[in-house]
């Protein structure tokens, strides 16, 4: 691993993402604050290294994947990715010619004449379409897809930007996500990219993710890092969601990684640990967490979609877990999904199924701006959910195993009383025939 060169390396300690609003008694605890799911960074220094740590540093990585396999069918030319993060920094010489950029959804959560940090969107960005610099590319930072473009939409702010606290308690940032993913479907794009995390998502996040999965968009988002000490980690969204690619972070050594979440709905794992990207200004990082595992991830979609753009988000989903590598040995885990992803297997299976089709289409079909319903003008009937008081449950539980107890001890104390009164009387029988209580009389 690369150690930062003078100056002193800062304090990462800002780097690692707050809670959500509910973890600070937040006034709107149903507004959880977006987490940016980057679980540490350490910065390289203010200069770029030198191309041979930076190329070389990514090469493992590079190698799991099967980039250059994949690279002699396509290097991703045609593709656009949206990146919907804190934003991308176009000026990066691995980006330059590469990004364009949208909306800044975040308008008026930090105080005016404050301009945006766009770290995380940059390094997510550059492990997608990083197409390096210098002869030939060869110094700086390669993503999975260096000839795709990018759409920067900004919808998160950095965890240390003055704004962040306003922005995820104020109503009017809500739905910025959803905002951001209908406005990257209406220009085109064919991967969405959300290296982003919350507990719970919104009507019209939802909405929105079927609208762009109707679109033929497909959707990658990170599993979150909250799996340490969990046995089964928590749901993250948009991750969880049905039409989303959950990715769950694969360590160095292809197991999961400690911080990773656990869940039934993670579809695929990528690496994700001390994973090199880059960062604005002409920085490089290097850091680790599901949201570089997505990134990764996503790249591995462009590619897919440039080679045959109207394959459908379920088949480029198929073609992603039937390509893994490192499959679980049941089939499927949930801290792995069907394993580790692999861009030129992935492609392979695409090939084999770009010629099936898989959407529905015609008369009935599932208006997407609307809520899921069995009919065109039925309305969703609201789930019940059920809440169980644990400790109620453990009480009532001891209280009929006590009952249970008592019942069965008061039986088998009857069982023994019957018992002895029939031996007793049995004995009383046997000692009245056994004795003389009748003499013949004399002759």
């Amino acid at each position: 691993m690369l150690t930062p060169p003078p100056p002193a390396p800062p304090d990462i300690s800002r780097f690692i993402p707050a809670r959500t609003a509910r973890g600070r008694r937040a006034a709107r605890p149903a507004l959880l604050a977006i987490l940016l799911v980057l679980a540490l960074v350490t910065l390289m220094g203010t200069a770029p290294a030198r191309a041979d740590q930076v190329r070389g540093s990514q090469s493992q990585v590079l190698r799991t994947l099967d980039v250059d396999a994949a690279w002699r069918i396509t290097r991703g030319a045609g593709a656009k990715v949206a990146v919907l993060d804190s934003g991308v920094d176009p000026r990066h010489h691995d980006l330059a010619g590469s990004v364009v950029t949208g909306p800044d959804f975040t308008a008026g959560a930090n105080p005016r004449g404050v301009a945006p940090r766009r770290l995380h969107g940059t390094y997510m960005a550059s492990l997608i379409a990083g197409h390096g610099h210098g002869p030939g590319g060869a110094d700086g930072v390669i993503g999975v897809a260096p000839a795709a473009k990018v759409l920067s939409v900004r919808v998160i702010l950095e965890d240390d930007e003055p704004g962040f606290r306003d922005f995820n308690s104020e109503p009017r940032f809500e739905n910025v996500v959803a905002r951001g993913i209908r406005y990257a479907v209406d220009r085109g794009v064919d991967v969405i990219n959300l290296s982003i995390s919350k507990d719970q998502p919104t009507r019209q996040e939802r909405a929105a993710i079927r609208y762009a999965v109707s679109k033929g968009v497909v959707l990658v988002a990170a599993a979150g890092n909250d799996g340490a000490g969990r046995k089964t980690g928590p749901y993250s969204y948009p991750a969880s969601l049905p039409g989303v690619i959950s990715v769950a972070a694969a360590d160095r050594g292809l197991h999961k990684a400690s911080f990773s979440n656990r869940n039934s709905l993670v579809l695929v794992a990528a690496p994700g640990v001390d994973i090199y990207g880059a960062g604005p200004g002409d920085q490089y990082w290097v850091g680790r967490g599901t949201s570089q595992a997505t990134a990764l991830v996503s790249g591995v979609a462009a590619l897919i979609k440039a080679k045959y753009p109207r394959m459908s988000p379920a088949l480029v989903a198929q073609a992603l877990t039937t390509g893994a590598t490192r499959r679980p040995s049941p089939g499927y885990d949930p801290g792995m999904g069907f394993g580790v992803v692999n861009a030129a297997r992935a492609l392979a299976e695409a090939a084999r199924l770009s010629r099936h089709r898989f959407a529905a289409r015609g008369p009935g079909v599932q208006d997407p701006a609307l809520p899921m319903a069995s009919g065109a003008k039925a309305a969703l009937t609201p789930v019940r959910v059920v809440r169980r008081d644990t400790h109620m449950i453990t009480m009532y539980g001891a209280i009929a195993l006590s009952a249970g107890a008592l019942a069965c001890g008061g039986l088998a104390a009857l069982i023994v009383m019957v018992r002895r009164a029939r031996r007793r009387r049995a004995h009383e029988d046997a000692s009245l025939w056994a004795s003389p209580q009748w003499e013949r009389a004399p002759t």
